[in-house]
């Protein structure tokens, strides 16, 4: 997608060469600008302006700033960014808080004037390419419905605007309901599925496959008990006593039906392709389960990936190591393992797990992790879901080559979040730790890194001269086969739902489940939130299963790990860990250094700002604000 813009601003610039030596000086043309008839009358122009729209979509999820540091999966080690704004509770219209570009109400509606103008002018367009023609008018349809899908689910019904705005128009407009703006996305996405059928699929671009899927996202949104009026009332004070709760919720109408709705539009996804080796019988090994997901997370693209599982993504942000701007900060994309990656290897700790998701992960056996159990608790890390140790760094995980001046200290290339045994009495902190002698302000304050995402490849130190060309998976197989599951669960297919929910779990090296009822409802959002985690799900999947209240209200916890020696042992120099030479203890302990969390039922919506209220007289704010 980079290479076909770079090419237009090639043309561009010399087209302004030719001119600029006619001598005309009367042509008052301008010169650094194209006019919209000559867009639209060019196929290769056309192009480059639906690519524009595209590029609203920014680094995906790869921000220096991740959305799991605003749910339970992580913290941001980093105080002064307004995280905590958002997680305490102190968000208002005049102080929101950090927001990603990716669905700030302003960016997005930049975006969609982009996407209608495209939408107003291809029908109409003169450039001979018919197909060319409908399959940028389906990209348009799409990325009108993917950016009004992010307004929608971060702030609940919205503005619905469909055209572009002229000069000395009145822009004042009203909050469309939430069900008229789930009925306006689905619409658009019927017509790029219509549009984009047969079309070439190509990575970084939307795709029928594409449209289908966030179509089954957004009705498996628009049936969950957040946006179910009843239920959502019965669950919140805040929610039950908000006068325009069509806003937010459906008010009316079969939830049964729509949760039909949704169970078919991902079955329809899943019966149009195959995803990533979900045919499975039986579980595979757990070292298999492991490469499998590590796969998967790198989109196939690492050199220790199979490149197979590229079929598991349905929409992605590509990156290019030749896309320069990404270089700058802050840093996004091909930078993803500076952002977040141990201290000791000189990188900066961003979004780091949290105890929580790490108790989630299950045993290897298929039972729930209890640090009432002796045996889990002496060894934590031992035995654990293959997708636990794809995903999360701990205290002892080998990881990759140290940069040069650090190699000295850990030749070993293992995870040193702990205090450990000198031998002599004193206490030696792990390199990867706040109090390291390696860049300490850049280390971990739960005691964990985030490995999923961060190629792997022990030949690609993670360091501003190297790119990491993982994509960002903004929709990808796996999640249509978990809403399908969800939905089954939900209209009574429970056998239906097992077998699904097990192809994932085989995949993993899990083995299979054969609960029921409530148990079998909570085993699948565990499930989810294990196998998407850090993919910006769990942020809208704990607010739409209203469980929010215990889950993300929860304060952060972490682990503190010491090693004493052993009697008669002789302590590595430099240290390694070794479970021989040391006994290691684990405690978990709060971290309030940054963040109280606490939740508040105003939270389930993010502000309208004060500016846009200022703006637009007609708007109504959320509940609690």
């Amino acid at each position: 997608m980079k290479k076909s813009i770079r090419t237009l601003v090639g043309m561009m610039a010399v087209s302004l060469v030719l001119i600029s030596c006619d001598k005309d000086f009367l042509d008052t043309e301008p010169l650094d600008r194209i006019s919209s008839d000559a867009t639209w009358a060019d196929g290769p122009l056309s192009e480059a302006f639906v690519f524009n729209v595209y590029s609203f979509l920014g680094y995906g999820g790869f921000e220096e700033q991740g959305l799991a540091s605003l749910t339970d999966e992580a913290m941001f080690t980093h105080s002064g960014r307004n995280i905590e704004t958002v997680t305490e509770g102190s968000e208002n219209p005049s102080n929101l808080g950090w927001t990603s570009e990716t669905y700030e109400w302003g960016r997005m509606y930049l975006a969609l004037r982009q996407a209608n103008t495209a939408i107003e002018n291809l029908p109409e367009s003169t450039f001979t390419n018919n197909l060319l023609r409908d399959r940028l008018l389906g990209e348009a349809y799409f990325l009108r419905a993917y950016y009004y899908h992010q307004l929608v689910r971060y702030y609940g019904g919205v503005p619905l605007v469909d055209r572009t705005y002229g000069l000395n128009e009145d822009y004042s407009i009203e909050r469309n309901t939430f069900e008229t703006c789930v009925q306006f996305m689905v619409e658009d996405l019927d017509q790029a599925i219509t549009l984009l059928d047969g079309k070439d699929e190509t990575p970084g671009r939307a795709s029928k496959m594409s449209a289908m899927a966030l179509k089954s996202r957004i009705l498996l949104y628009a049936a969950s008990d957040l946006h179910d009026g009843p239920t959502a009332a019965a669950n919140s004070p805040l929610l039950s006593s908000y006068a325009n709760l069509a806003l937010v919720a459906y008010t009316s109408g079969d939830r049964i039906s729509r949760w039909n709705i949704a169970k078919a539009a991902a079955k329809a996804v899943i019966e149009a392709s195959s995803g990533y080796k979900l045919s499975l019988a039986s579980p595979v090994s757990a070292e298999e389960g492991k490469a499998n997901y590590v796969s998967i997370a790198m989109g196939g693209k690492s050199a220790v990936a199979d490149a197979g599982a590229a079929s598991e993504l349905i929409f992605q942000r590509t990156h290019s190591a030749l896309y320069t701007v990404e270089n700058d900060h802050p840093l996004g994309g091909i930078n993803h393992g500076i952002n977040n990656g141990p201290n000791g290897y000189h990188n900066w700790a961003g979004n780091t797990p949290i105890q929580q998701l790490v108790d989630d992960y299950e045993m290897m056996d298929g039972s729930t992790f209890d640090w009432n159990d002796p045996a889990h608790a002496a060894d934590p890390y031992a035995n654990r879901d293959p997708r636990f140790y794809a995903s999360i760094l701990y205290d002892g995980a080998d990881w990759k080559p140290r940069p040069p001046d650090v190699a000295p200290k850990d030749p070993a290339n293992q995870i040193q979040t702990g205090t450990y045994d000198d031998g002599d009495g004193d206490k030696i902190s792990g390199i990867d730790t706040r109090q390291s002698e390696i860049e300490n302000w850049n280390g971990t304050r739960t005691g964990y890194y985030a490995r999923k995402f961060i190629d792997p490849n022990p030949n690609l130190p993670d360091d501003l001269s190297n790119a990491q060309l993982v994509p960002w998976p903004f929709i990808r197989y796996t999640e249509a086969v978990l809403n399908y599951v969800e939905a089954c669960i939900e209209t009574g297919q429970e056998e239906e739902a097992r077998t699904w929910l097990n192809k994932i779990r085989f995949r993993a090296g899990m083995p299979a489940i054969n609960d029921v009822g409530t148990v079998l409802k909570d085993r699948y959002r565990n499930e989810r939130r294990i196998e998407l985690a850090y993919e910006e799900h769990r942020y809208h999947d704990a607010r739409r299963w209203m469980i929010a209240p215990t889950t993300l209200g929860r304060g952060i916890q972490g682990i503190d790990v010491q090693a004493e020696l052993k009697p008669g042992a002789t302590p590595h120099v430099p240290y390694k860990h070794d479970k021989l030479v040391y006994t290691y203890s684990y405690t978990v302990v709060d971290n309030t250094e940054i963040e109280t969390r606490q939740w508040n039922d105003k939270m389930y919506y993010r502000p309208i700002s004060r500016d846009e209220i200022n703006r637009n007289n007609k708007l109504i704010q959320n509940p609690g604000y």
